[in-house]
């Protein structure tokens, strides 16, 4: 009997760390929001890894079509490539931080996450002159210490409402995934690199957002920044107690 009380116990804590480090509405071990409020027909685009090689292919689609995306950029990749980090910021977009090397933070320290986040934040700065106020942790797990680098940093967790798979999928599956999902206030991650690698292969990508971003517009759809997505009209609930995000600017 008490075999069978301590494996409940123990498959309980278990689902309850699942829960906490992969539920994109779990606030167990970072403050995060997943979506906007939904009360405009908006929508966030957001790309994580960049940037890359690809990067200035997909601005210019953006400008050419007058869409604003939030770019989650890793830091070794800005230092690679810190002249596409700034033509993201010089296009309008806005900058978020996600990591420097790109790590499953579960095998990581907490000082080493701060590390991760730390110095990327301060390279963003120091190469665009852009404060990234949003972070999204790679492949959108948490750790312990992730709150506490939300805090030194002032950096809210963003998640998202729909994800591409397009590291995965062929283009069609990419804009059919993302288009079936979408909804008032949701934010959408795809990527314009992959980790860390030079040179990576995002034409999937590349050529899905040509299917997704004109599709939207027929739907009535506006995009904006996961900034811009996230106004004082919310609720405070979307925010899971945190407050009005600080990404917002009058």
């Amino acid at each position: 009997m008490v075999l069978v009380a301590a494996g409940a116990i123990a498959g309980s804590l278990a689902a309850a760390a699942a829960y906490g480090i992969a539920a994109r509405g779990s606030q167990l071990l970072s403050k995060s929001v997943y979506r906007g409020p939904g009360a405009r027909k908006s929508i966030a685009l957001t790309f994580d890894d960049g940037p890359s090689e690809s990067t200035p292919i997909l601005l210019d689609y953006l400008e050419k079509h007058g869409v604003a995306a939030t770019f989650f950029e890793c830091g070794m990749n800005a230092r690679r490539l810190p002249s596409v980090a700034r033509e993201v910021v010089a296009a309008g977009h806005q900058l978020g931080n996600h990591t420097w090397s790109h790590p499953h933070l579960l095998f990581k320290s907490p000082a080493s996450i701060s590390r991760e986040f730390a110095d990327t934040q301060h390279l963003l700065i120091a190469e665009t002159g852009a404060e990234p106020v949003v972070l999204r942790p790679p492949y959108g797990l948490r750790s312990i210490g992730l709150r506490g680098v939300e805090r030194k940093l002032d950096l809210l967790e963003v998640q998202w409402t729909v994800i591409g798979n397009d590291w995965k999928l062929p283009a069609a599956g990419i804009s059919d995934r993302v288009l079936r999902r979408a909804s008032p206030g949701g934010i959408v991650c795809l990527h314009d690199g992959r980790g860390v690698r030079v040179r990576p292969d995002v034409s999937s990508m590349l050529a899905a957002i040509r299917e997704i971003v004109p599709a939207l517009r027929d739907e009535g759809y506006t995009f904006e920044t996961v900034s811009e997505l996230l106004r004082p009209d919310a609720p405070l609930e979307a925010f899971g107690g945190r407050g009005r995000p600080r990404p917002y600017q009058e």
